[in-house]
């Protein structure tokens, strides 16, 4: 039920139907097995540990849209135009997410909610390369960021540097993608205090499936929890 409920926001009311059971009882079972997949979810410390092992990693931000709320104010994003929770990504390039944070309202921008997560610091503390976008600019630490301004007033020097970056930082999208394939991300419809949650709990199958297919074994999950996908 939590995989269905992750992977196709299948809503509580359809997996209680098809379970045979109530639907306060779907929504306990799917809550709980959420909060144990979110505890063996990375922290920034063991991500951290993680990158200072790689040649360089790769910092992005993006919105997972929400309802609207009642003090729905901080969580308006004017760049979206819309209501939503920003989540952090650090990812190898390799394409693999290595830890995502949220917490942060999506009027937030990249930069301010990398300093309150202590992400810049923390890689600037390992010593470890990143790269990011213009939405970085003005971070604490050294942190590569495009030329901003229109393309055409750049300079070529200057394009080149934007045009080689965009290529480094490639992964990350991919990445951010790859984690929206889940259906839930791209509108939840839960209160805000249960998007942590949601989003290490899925970082966690995420990472386990890509071990899995990198060690060439198959899918961690029994045949019945896939067909359900």
């Amino acid at each position: 039920m939590t995989l269905a409920h992750l992977r196709n926001r299948t809503t509580y009311a359809q997996l209680a139907a098809g379970s045979r059971v109530g639907t306060s009882t779907a929504y306990r079972y799917i809550c709980e097995a959420v909060d144990l997949l979110a505890a063996l979810a990375p922290t920034l410390t063991e991500a951290v540990r993680a990158a200072s092992r790689k040649a360089y990693v790769l910092l992005d931000g993006t919105l997972l849209p929400i309802d609207r709320i009642a003090a729905d104010r901080p969580f308006y994003s004017g760049k979206h135009k819309k209501h939503g929770m920003n989540v952090q990504v650090i990812a190898d390039p390799f394409r693999a997410a290595v830890v995502g944070l949220t917490r942060t309202p999506g009027a937030i921008h990249d930069a301010r909610a990398a300093r309150e997560h202590g992400i810049i610091d923390a890689l600037e503390q390992a010593g470890t390369d990143r790269w990011a976008d213009k939405g970085y600019q003005g971070a604490r630490g050294t942190v590569p960021v495009p030329y901003r301004g229109r393309w055409e007033t750049l300079t070529a020097g200057q394009q080149a540097v934007n045009r080689s970056q965009a290529k480094i930082r490639a992964p990350v999208e991919q990445a951010i993608a790859t984690l929206k394939n889940w259906r839930l991300l791209r509108k939840l419809r839960c209160s805000t205090t249960r998007i942590t949650a949601l989003v290490q709990a899925i970082l966690t199958i995420h990472q386990a499936s890509s071990d899995a297919r990198r060690k060439g074994l198959s899918e961690p999950f029994p045949v019945s929890a896939r067909r359900s996908l």
